[in-house]
């Protein structure tokens, strides 16, 4: 258990410690923007490997039992976040931080929040942290789902460091909450931006992973099976 707690914190340091704070800013003064990137990418990569191993290797230490209603919900609760991951690749993200920002205006579930693949990403490790009652999972879910959340306002600020006007546009007509900003009425919900690919696709693969999970991580994701 030790070695995974401490792949967990290599793994919030590199994407906490570095890269959402302005110890990331000192670096790319020293080394350049494009070899950073290339060296946080394989930091990243070789700190991802390490996290995993550290998981499978670690001891089961139960903490809970998820009841089985909770079970279902945590299955619902999957497919908005995999119609959200398709919905920020099928449009130009307005978050964009590479060179001087993007002046792109927020369209399909951009409009929603303007953080869909982290919030897809944040309800994917929720998920599983509430569903795997060990404390291993706990640590290693976890990680995924505070580097999430934390990486919302930390784009937030490199953005607006980057190019504030960019910023000012896009800050004013969306929100990192889901659906603020339209209840807001600094936006609204176009469902033709949106289109039946989106939660079509997002559909397909809520369904391909009920049935490949058991074979693919050797869980079933179903309550009961």
């Amino acid at each position: 258990m030790a070695f995974l707690v401490l792949m967990v914190l290599l793994w919030l340091g590199l994407h906490i410690g570095v890269s959402g704070t302005s110890v990331r800013d000192t670096l790319v003064l020293r080394v350049g923007e494009r070899s950073f990137r290339a060296i946080f990418s394989l930091l990243t990569t070789i700190a991802l490997i390490l996290l995993i191993l550290a998981y499978r290797g670690a001891p089961l230490i139960l903490v809970w039992v998820t009841p089985v209603w909770i079970g279902w919900v945590l299955v619902l609760l999957m497919l908005p976040a995999f119609i959200l991951l398709v919905g920020s690749i099928a449009r130009r993200n307005p978050t964009a931080v590479g060179g001087q920002g993007t002046t792109d205006e927020p369209r399909g579930v951009f409009r929603i929040t303007r953080h869909p693949m982290l919030w897809a990403a944040a309800i994917w490790g929720f998920v599983h942290v509430v569903g795997n009652g060990d404390l291993a999972s706990w640590l290693f879910f976890g990680a995924f789902l505070v580097t999430a959340l934390a990486g919302m306002p930390s784009i937030d600020r490199k953005l607006a460091a980057r190019s504030p006007a960019a910023w000012e546009r896009l800050a004013a007509a969306t929100s990192i909450a889901p659906g603020r900003a339209i209840a807001e009425g600094r936006n609204r919900l176009v469902l033709e931006e949106i289109g039946l690919t989106v939660p079509i696709a997002g559909a397909v693969l809520w369904i391909a992973l009920l049935f490949l999970h058991p074979w693919l991580f050797g869980v079933p994701p179903l309550p009961g099976s």
